[in-house]
């Protein structure tokens, strides 16, 4: 039963068609109904179909290396699944399973196909959409990448946090310690020799005004600099986090491959313990 062609432009991959194009590929798709919890498809099984979520909802899945299951999209309206396996007739790499009652659209290569010989032009529109999903998708897999704590907050600091990350850093060195010490030493000398000249005379209450002053701007910075400080280490907290999770993870695995293979292991010697000599 063919679809409205509005119906399709809420597919992302098909919403530069025109009208013309939209009714060619509405005429060849077909409608499926999809009962609570029933699988669509699972890994490993021929690509016929992609399917064009209408109403209900779906869940899509795969199993990482860990054997965990791994949620890769949750469709609504207008949500496309399985085009992939689909167009390069390579296996279903996901399970799918709608959530609830579900109506989908059922599209198969033939559909494309049929949708190019009409209107060519169809198809420049379709890699148009497709080549701004890949851009998106490489600048996610670049952020996902970039896993570097110091990196990532550098980015988000604003200036007036970089510079009192160079107060802080100069502040806590012996190079402050030192420049202070002499500031320190010429200042008192200073007032000491010039006696009844001396702008600052013992004792040095201009001197205590300023080291006042300074302390009371030097100890905020310092403590800015410190929250900063707690928040690298809460981020590289985080990604260790992670990465002794998924090791902890691999780690079950091997045990279970391992727990699998002594038992194979068992039962051989069991049989060859049972066998006549």
């Amino acid at each position: 039963m063919p679809c409205d062609p509005q119906e399709l432009r809420h597919v992302p991959l098909f919403q530069l068609l025109d009208d013309e194009e939209a009714a060619v590929l509405a005429a060849q798709v077909s409608s499926r109904q999809f009962a609570a919890r029933e699988r669509i498809f699972k890994i490993g099984d021929p690509p016929s179909n992609a399917y064009i979520v209408m109403s209900g909802s779906v869940r899509v899945t795969t199993v990482d290396e860990d054997q965990q299951e791994v949620l890769i999209d949750q469709p609504g309206h207008g949500g496309l699944f399985g085009f992939a396996s689909m167009i390069d007739e390579t296996p279903h790499q996901s399970n799918a399973m709608a959530i609830e009652a579900t109506t989908c659209l059922e599209l198969d290569r033939e559909d494309i196909a049929t949708l190019l010989q009409r209107k060519p032009m169809a198809g420049l529109d379709m890699l148009t959409v497709l080549g701004r999903q890949f851009h998106a998708s490489q600048r996610l897999i670049q952020l996902r990448a970039q896993r570097n704590a110091n990196e990532v907050i550098e980015d988000e600091s604003t200036s007036g946090e970089r510079i009192a990350d160079a107060v802080a850093r100069f502040g806590g060195s012996w190079s402050f310690i030192i420049l202070f010490a002499v500031i320190l030493t010429v200042y008192s000398a200073a007032n000491v020799i010039l006696r009844d000249k001396a702008w600052d005379p013992y004792p040095f209450i201009l001197l205590n005004l300023f080291l006042s002053m300074l302390a009371a701007i030097q100890a905020p910075v310092i403590m800015m600099s410190q929250n900063r400080q707690d928040t690298k280490d809460r981020v590289r907290s985080e990604l260790d986090f992670d990465v002794n999770r998924r090791a902890e993870s691999e780690i079950q695995a091997l045990s279970h491959k391992l727990n699998l293979l002594t038992d194979k292991v068992s039962d051989v010697e069991d049989l060859l313990r049972k066998s006549p000599m």
